[in-house]
């Protein structure tokens, strides 16, 4: 007996117990739907993130106050920026462009509507350094700044739920209850902005935040704070040197010397994606391995489905050995039955995944992506789930002597 004729007898095996094949295929469709829709919405979550990341500027490098280590935020002499820590580096080499940025939560009004919005205060330079790109309108200037105007460049999703249809460009509205002009809407990023600067934030400039807006909030011990600065380095070549130039700044400006700890972080761009890149494997290690688990319970019941069908075609088997069918016959035919039940179910669970994957998509929830690897992925396992699992029903079916197995009732 050839490979097609052992699963044409494969198929009409599992098509003479339609329910039971059913309901024995479905531990491995959940399994592997679940493989393909969660790879999918992972590509997807993490090329959105990526792209959010390299969207908000080119060869980025940040200073935070503080430590990001394992243990968290460590500040060891202290855990803020201050406008002077941006004055001593603000002539350091090898940069493009830079800003001081002073972010806060607040809330904004326009008639009947209110948004919490995590807002920015930055200088002119922020629309170089953040790739801060308009939809219509203009950034604010240096004029702007220096006279303390009260304006703001809003970002696409904020404009809409603020003023619907409405064209909010001149409009007046309320930050923290202070009226500010709208003289900008950001282009459309997606998400939430990483970064800031986004669809849901806002900008305005820094002197108007520190005389008009924030006042107090925004000093501690009679110093302007900052809540990070931003550079843009000239080219990628530099952001590692400059990483080093500000470290090294920065540790004079505090009193550190090079054995001290660092109570702030340089983060380049880089670094975000590296760290972002380690987080997202780890959790798409972690939800394969709960995919994984479904792909196993589908097994084991696929090995008690095909020990129960070894048990009840007892005579059938006889038959064949009585008339010369060799043992490896009757195991090459039971795996076959085993892998195709395996693969079928696997082709459902890949429709199944794909569909969850398109419906994700059209709920612009997150663009998730089925990409060939992660259903060459899905195949393989249900594939080596159907081996692994079917050698034994075969082996114990190739196993049975031909008189027991007639006189078997």
């Amino acid at each position: 007996m050839n490979l097609q004729d052992n699963i044409q007898v494969a198929l009409r095996a599992l098509a003479a117990n339609k329910l039971r094949s059913a309901l024995t295929m479905l531990g491995i469709i959940i399994g592997v739907a679940s493989v393909v829709a969660l790879i999918a919405l992972g590509n997807g979550a993490t090329a959105a993130i990526t792209a959010q990341i390299e969207g908000i500027g080119t060869n980025l490098v940040t200073v935070f106050p503080g430590r990001f280590d394992k243990g968290g935020p460590q500040g060891r002499l202290q855990t803020v920026l201050f406008y002077d820590d941006y004055l001593a580096i603000a002539n350091v080499s090898g940069v493009r462009s830079m800003t001081p940025i002073f972010q806060s939560l607040t809330t904004f009004n326009y008639e009947a509507e209110t948004s919490a919005v995590q807002l920015e205060a930055a200088l002119p330079s922020y629309e170089i350094v953040r790739n801060a790109e308009l939809d219509r309108g203009r950034f604010f200037n240096a004029s702007d700044n220096a006279g303390r105007s009260r304006v703001v460049v809003i970002g696409y999703k904020l404009s809409t739920d603020l003023f619907g249809a409405i064209d909010p460009m001149g409009r007046s509205l309320k930050i923290d209850g202070v009226m500010f002009e709208v003289i900008g809407v950001l282009k459309k990023k997606g998400g939430g902005g990483f970064g800031g600067g986004g669809d849901d934030g806002a900008i305005i400039p820094l002197e108007t935040a520190y005389t008009r807006l924030f006042g107090g909030k925004a000093v501690s011990q009679g110093r302007r704070v900052v809540s990070s600065v931003s550079f843009a380095a000239a080219t990628a070549d530099e952001v590692e040197p400059l990483i080093v130039r500000l470290e090294r700044i920065m540790r004079r400006q505090h009193g550190l010397s090079l054995t001290d700890k660092m109570d702030f972080t340089v983060f380049s761009q880089n670094a975000f994606l590296d760290a972002f890149t380690i987080i997202t494997a780890t959790l798409s290690a972690f939800l394969g391995a709960i995919a994984g688990i479904s792909l196993l319970v589908g097994g084991i019941g696929i090995m008690n489905i095909m020990l129960v069908s070894v048990t009840e075609r007892t005579k059938e088997i006889g038959l064949r050995k009585a008339v010369g069918a060799r043992p490896r016959t009757i195991l090459i035919q039971f795996l076959i039955e085993t892998v195709v039940l395996c693969m079928v179910g696997g082709l459902v669970g890949v429709g199944l995944g794909w569909g969850v994957a398109a419906g994700v998509r059209a709920l612009d929830l997150v663009k998730a992506e089925v990409t060939p690897g992660s259903v060459a992925l899905a195949f393989s396992f249900a594939a080596f789930v159907g081996l692994f699992f079917g050698i034994y029903p075969a082996s114990r079916a190739a196993r049975l002597s031909p008189i027991e197995a007639l006189r078997f009732e």
